[in-house]
């Protein structure tokens, strides 16, 4: 499965989004509808849980059970991202995402959430999501079977407003790049050479598979990610700029879980 996503700035367009995504056959359990707030349903109380705790894919995993016997439909769950606020989750892609969002595919796999509900899971794109929700836009996921279907999926988010992931990940990178070039050029770097690098660092800090692990735990597959780049440019640094975004990337993230638990 590809996780084909679309953001969009209005809830009432992602909603029409994803009955548009219904009308051409697509199965519950390969759409998810991920939006800030609050969401209008006649599918009864909604249950909520907090992605503070751990063992957030167990109780996620709990839900599905209750929140499709609502009404015989898709999970249906709000949700307490730290560094996002309240969300309503429909799909159960989406429960998987809301648990990785904060413990990481550890805990997203974990319970009643392993398998074809996590199948496609797009662990390094999580964070472009909870950018995306805090700033108030939704997010919709539809899974695609094969590269045809996932080019008929994206046309159609674009057609119905939505903005790409791709596009939605630089937007993201435009919000810090003033604040992340200013601090990497105290140390007498040269930004403009390394920002790549220094991205690419920053970014594997916030991917699902890494975050919130200690520092000795990423490290093997750090050296992986470096080692790919130094194949990719040779005879260029990248293994400084990229730890060095490594640990930005860390102390953004772990900013965010500490701004929400003092709100």
């Amino acid at each position: 499965m590809k996780a084909v996503t679309g953001v969009f700035g209005s809830q009432p367009y992602a909603q029409r989004a994803l009955v548009q995504l219904r009308a051409l056959g697509l199965s519950e359990d390969r759409l998810t509808l991920l939006t800030p707030g609050g969401i209008d349903t006649h599918e009864g109380t909604i249950p909520t849980v907090s992605a503070e705790q751990p063992g957030m894919g167990k109780a996620i995993g709990a839900l599905v059970g209750a929140a499709t016997g609502l009404s015989g439909g898709p999970l249906l769950v709000a949700a307490l991202i730290p560094g996002v606020g309240a969300v309503t989750v429909i799909g159960l892609l989406g429960g998987a995402v809301v648990a990785a969002a904060s413990a990481g595919v550890g805990a997203a796999v974990g319970g009643n959430l392993e398998n074809a509900q996590t199948e496609g899971l797009p662990e390094d794109e999580i964070f472009v999501y909870e950018d995306a929700l805090s700033k108030g836009r939704s997010v919709v996921i539809a899974l695609a079977n094969d590269s045809v279907e996932a080019s008929l999926f994206r046309e159609l988010l674009k057609a119905e407003g939505a903005e790409s992931i791709d596009a939605a990940r630089e937007h993201w990178w435009i919000g810090l790049r003033s604040a992340e070039q200013e601090h990497y050029s105290q140390h007498g770097k040269n930004f403009g050479n390394d920002e790549e690098f220094y991205r690419r660092g920053f970014e594997f800090a916030l991917d699902a598979r890494t975050r919130r692990k200690e520092y000795d735990q990423v490290l093997p597959e750090m050296k992986v990610k470096i080692e790919e780049l130094e194949r990719q440019y040779p005879g260029i640094e990248v293994a400084e700029p990229f730890r060095r975004g490594f640990e930005r990337g860390r102390n953004h993230h772990q900013q965010l879980w500490s701004e929400s638990k003092a709100a």
